[in-house]
């Protein structure tokens, strides 16, 4: 049956990208190994959203919980800044350098009127270079607090947004990057001290590079797609794609070219459920979402990116929330229409995958959105 507003044809052009997508992502399939080969394959995740950002990659890692994500940041095999969009994410530390020189520069001319208005000119951030440089040399890690604290002990204030901005253009030069985390909060390192040495492509290289990465990892997608993950203006964005597209194969579905590492299967899968993060590279990496989203919906999944979602066979049936007690998570699952049995007990076992990672048990609540009341409980 057709989704609201599209035809029967497009309907089933969208089950094909969306279960291709879900193979790509790796979230179907062979799971790798390790969180660091889930951050590789993707590219980038997004992760501005911190212990959503953990389950989002465990979620396609084999077995993986929530300590071994944290694990991976702690030994420097993910690094976590601001490489594109402004936005930040994990990254490979390799990596880091060149989407920060080849990406970030950009946001941060694009950033000049909000420096402004903030009263950040070019002596406010050299001299914030100075006190951070002299503040975390020889392996300091200190809180965003901390590092708050020592701007303004230093007569640079952080009040009104300032310290933020201020951090984020330090990270997108290349100046600072995340380190482990201290209890709840993350600690900023110097970022040549950080990650081991690593080289830095050319920029046609580099994108090339980006763009077989995003292709592979999450296409079928688009160049609109490919330009809206990256930043890129649509130009640099198309010449990218055609140098990487050696290397990847094209479809067509709605009327638009889309671009993957390899052909979609067209097998069928059984009925498939995951419980996503807000900001999840499934919803968050495409400029165009109808493939996954009702437009219907919308509104009540608010777009398929700021609120934790709930995918039916790679569409987004509802939305999510968690209330954690010492022993067990409750899951509340508000879905759009009626579940059959065999999404329920896909639903249910995504629902214990969560508490896999969160290594608790799980009490899982199944509603209908709108209406309160229980539909259904594990």
């Amino acid at each position: 049956m057709a989704t609201a507003g599209r035809t029967s044809q497009e309907t089933r052009a969208d089950l094909e990208v969306v279960r291709a997508r879900l193979r790509n992502q790796r979230m179907l399939g062979p799971a790798p190994a390790t969180p660091a080969e889930v951050v590789r394959w993707l590219g980038a995740v997004q992760a501005q959203d911190y212990r959503g950002a953990l389950w989002g990659v465990a979620l396609r890692t084999r077995d993986a919980v929530e300590a071994d994500v944290e694990a991976a940041l702690a030994d420097r095999s993910i690094a976590r800044t601001w490489p594109m969009r402004g936005t930040l994410h994990f990254a490979p530390p390799g990596d880091v350098r060149w989407m920060l020189r080849h990406l970030a520069t950009r946001v941060i001319r694009r950033s000049a009127g909000r420096y402004r208005e903030l009263g950040l000119d070019d002596a406010a951030f050299a001299r914030s270079r100075r006190l951070c440089e002299r503040a975390l040399a020889g392996g300091g890690q200190l809180t965003r607090p901390e590092m708050y604290e020592r701007l303004a002990r230093d007569g640079v204030s952080p009040d009104g947004q300032r310290g933020i901005h201020i951090l984020g253009r330090l990270a997108m030069e290349g100046l600072l990057c995340f380190g482990p985390q201290r209890g709840k909060q993350p600690t900023f390192v110097l970022l040549e001290e950080w990650l081991p040495p690593a080289p830095v492509p050319e920029r046609d290289e580099a994108l090339a590079q980006l763009a077989r990465r995003y292709f592979t990892g999450h296409g079928p997608a688009t160049l609109a797609d490919f330009a809206w993950w990256t930043g890129l203006p649509l130009g640099e964005a198309r010449a990218a794609l055609e140098a990487a597209r050696p290397h990847l194969v094209e479809s067509s579905a709605g009327g638009a070219a889309h671009f993957a590492g390899s052909r979609p299967a067209r097998a069928r899968t059984p009925a498939t459920a995951h419980l996503l993060p807000a900001y999840d590279e499934y919803t968050v990496a495409y400029r165009e979402r109808g493939a996954f989203l009702d437009r219907a919906h919308a509104e009540s999944a608010r777009n398929g990116i700021f609120s934790p979602v709930v995918v039916i066979d790679g569409r987004i049936g509802g939305t999510w929330r968690r209330r954690t007690g010492k022993a067990a998570v409750t899951i509340t699952a508000e879905v759009f229409a009626p579940l059959a049995p065999a999404a329920r007990r896909a639903l249910s076992a995504a629902a214990a995958r969560y508490g896999r990672f969160l290594g608790v048990g799980v009490d899982l609540d199944v509603r209908r959105a709108g209406r309160s009341g229980r539909a259904g409980r594990k």
